[in-house]
């Protein structure tokens, strides 16, 4: 969910803090700004989600297997690995 920063200024972040917390709970962004510039941002933390090893080999049993073999081939196609230096 991709909303535009609402911006607030310097005061309304002082005044009304515990209301913006909130919002930053409910995934809102704000940019603060000081006489009319902006001066900073303030968005959501992303949080990691821990997902247990149990329930990811289970979500990938149906998955194709890598042939690492032809993984390397690609791989050492596309990377350079001289390992002299460059220039």
């Amino acid at each position: 969910m991709s909303r535009m920063a609402r911006s607030i200024t310097q005061r309304e972040l002082r005044n009304e803090s515990g209301e913006i917390m909130r919002r930053l709970d409910r995934g809102e962004s704000f940019i603060v700004t000081r006489n009319g510039v902006p001066v900073g941002e303030l968005r959501p933390f992303r949080r990691r989600r821990f997902v247990p090893a149990e329930d990811f080999v289970s979500a990938m049993a149906g998955a194709p297997r890598v042939d690492l073999k032809r993984l390397r081939r690609d791989l050492d196609r596309i990377a350079d690995q001289d390992p002299r230096p460059r220039g």
